[in-house]
């Protein structure tokens, strides 16, 4: 048991396990950000010039039924709600869906470029450093080299 939760903690506390723990939060909160701007700005707009709540589109399967009440005001039958097909909530989420994708297609391409830039920097400054200079023994060992290379 002792060797399980040793390699447990050896699991949960690598560097990987917690920046995907925290990229999953930050996720979350992003997503909520997303819905409210698809719900609270987008919307809005798409209903006033469509002149109708996309969300609250819906096509009705099966009517409701109202509650029945007795003449002493007692409930005989209770009132079914309606079965319906709600496409507009569907989507309000797949415009959220593509504005997150969007959203992360342009974070990722951003991050890829500024990688980009750091390598190629990085290799701007490898190759403005002048090689350096041989240490005294290794050129007598490339001299020893070529004087046995010029015997053979």
């Amino acid at each position: 048991m002792a060797k399980f939760i040793e390699e447990f903690k050896e699991f949960a506390f690598k560097g990987n396990v917690i920046d995907m723990a925290v990229g999953v939060i930050i996720g979350g909160a992003f997503g909520k950000i997303v819905s409210s701007i698809v719900g609270d700005l987008i919307m809005p707009l798409v209903a006033a010039a469509w002149g109708v709540n996309v969300s609250d589109l819906k096509i009705e399967l099966k009517p409701g039924v109202p509650e029945k009440v007795n003449e002493a005001g007692e409930v005989i039958e209770e009132a079914i709600e309606a079965v319906t097909w709600n496409y507009g909530a569907f989507i309000q989420n797949v415009l959220d869906f593509f504005i997150i994708a969007i959203c992360l297609f342009l974070m990722i391409k951003g991050i890829a470029k500024l990688s980009a830039l750091r390598k190629k920097k990085a290799a701007e400054e490898a190759a403005a450093e002048p090689a350096p200079e041989p240490t005294k023994e290794e050129v007598l060992l490339t001299e020893i080299r070529d004087l046995l290379k010029d015997k053979n």
